[in-house]
């Protein structure tokens, strides 16, 4: 994963990680570490963010715990080069992570490509709980007919409070990251941050016992 680095892979991984878990700009960073005696510049950190971060995040899915089969579907907004985007997360009935995707449009196409993912990686649920978006229960009934499959479709405001409080964490790390510049860029930074909260919610754990930073620095091994 490291091969050609000029750096050690733990001063990478310690950025990478700062960066996604705390409210630290690259600047920062760069001035954190320069203060350890480790001189390096924003941008290369930037680069290591966008680089590993998704790297890391795929190495995850296979530490992943299983999610039960009632979710909580809902989006939120990102903005990207000055326009907001469309972040697509559920999470089970215990709160745990089940699929996050960043779409350019809020529609049935995208509320439909959101669940192919989520049903790929997480298996199939029995329910699934929305607002009262039309896009989403649009996509969950041409989910259901391309398939053969049945998925029940709650519409509760209050049920879905638990997804919307989870959206938190990543948008108060978005919005100290002052907007993205590209998709490629936005999408790299996300799978990074969801990766951290997955970790910090207990999700992801190649280590049995250890900590948050330990486990996040055992998927590169």
């Amino acid at each position: 994963m490291f091969k050609g680095c000029q750096f050690p892979p733990a001063v990478i991984l310690t950025c990478v990680r700062w960066y996604l878990r705390y409210k630290l700009s690259y600047r920062d960073l760069e001035e954190m570490m320069a203060e350890r005696g480790v001189r390096v510049d924003h941008a290369t950190i930037h680069r290591w963010v966008v680089k590993f971060a998704p790297m890391l995040a795929l190495r995850a899915r296979r530490h992943r715990t299983p999610v039960c089969r009632s979710w909580r579907l809902d989006e939120t907004y990102i903005k990207v080069r000055g326009q907001w985007k469309y972040l697509y997360r559920a999470v089970d009935a215990r709160g745990r992570t089940v699929e996050f995707l960043l779409t350019a449009s809020r529609d049935r196409d995208a509320a439909l490509r959101f669940l192919r993912r989520a049903v790929e990686h997480a298996g199939l649920p029995a329910k699934i709980n929305i607002d009262k978006s039309g896009a989403n229960a649009a996509g969950i009934a041409a989910y259901s007919e391309e398939t053969g499959t049945r998925i029940a479709i709650r519409q509760s405001r209050y049920l879905n409070n638990l997804v919307e409080q989870d959206h938190r964490f990543v948008k108060q790390r978005v919005r100290a990251t002052l907007g993205f510049k590209a998709l490629r860029t936005a999408r790299a930074t996300l799978a990074g941050i969801e990766l951290v909260h997955m970790i910090r919610k207990g999700q992801v754990r190649p280590l049995a016992g250890a900590s948050d930073a330990e486990q996040f620095h055992a998927l590169a091994a």
